[in-house]
């Protein structure tokens, strides 16, 4: 009888008294662990919860994976004082994407698509303000729309393909 009791009471704290016990939850698509000379670190992807911790030399995100993404930000000097509008949509698309270039000059314009790793998968001169890309024959991945005048560039696209 003591015994039945002590198990009912264990089991009444876990499930309603007991606040103080947190646990993760989460449902991770992968997870590994990783080490070099400098220490190690175990990861997961797909974890909701975390904390940042920040020192002198960096930050780490502990307990979720952020995305890894490097943007560089160029232009041409000349663009700078001018009102660029070119435009690209839909983003995300699936068969065709418009090129829409507005307030500027098309001569000498073209334009490339790069896959993630940065491989040139086509290259044409643009010959209309509103030009067409076709898509379709493209798996479906992130793109990158390059816009160059006279081989310098003025503008990057990140497209979508579904």
């Amino acid at each position: 009888m003591r015994y039945k009791r002590l198990i009912l009471i264990t089991l009444f704290l876990f499930a309603f008294g007991i606040t103080g016990i947190q646990a993760q939850e989460n449902i991770n698509a992968t997870g590994s662990n990783a080490s070099s000379y400098a220490g190690s670190v175990s990861y997961s992807v797909g974890q909701i919860v975390y904390q940042t911790k920040t020192g002198t030399d960096g930050s780490v995100a502990e307990g979720v994976q952020q995305p890894y993404e490097i943007s560089v930000v160029t232009a041409l000097e000349e663009a700078k004082s001018i009102d660029l509008v070119i435009s690209a949509y839909p983003n995300p698309t699936s068969d065709f994407l418009i090129l829409n270039i507005e307030e500027l000059d098309i001569s000498g314009l073209s334009y490339q698509i790069f896959n993630i790793m940065g491989e040139l998968l086509k290259s044409e001169k643009i010959i209309s303000n509103r030009t067409s890309i076709e898509m379709r024959d493209l798996l479906a991945s992130v793109y990158f729309v390059r816009v160059l005048r006279n081989n310098m560039e003025i503008k990057v696209f990140k497209i979508i393909k579904n």
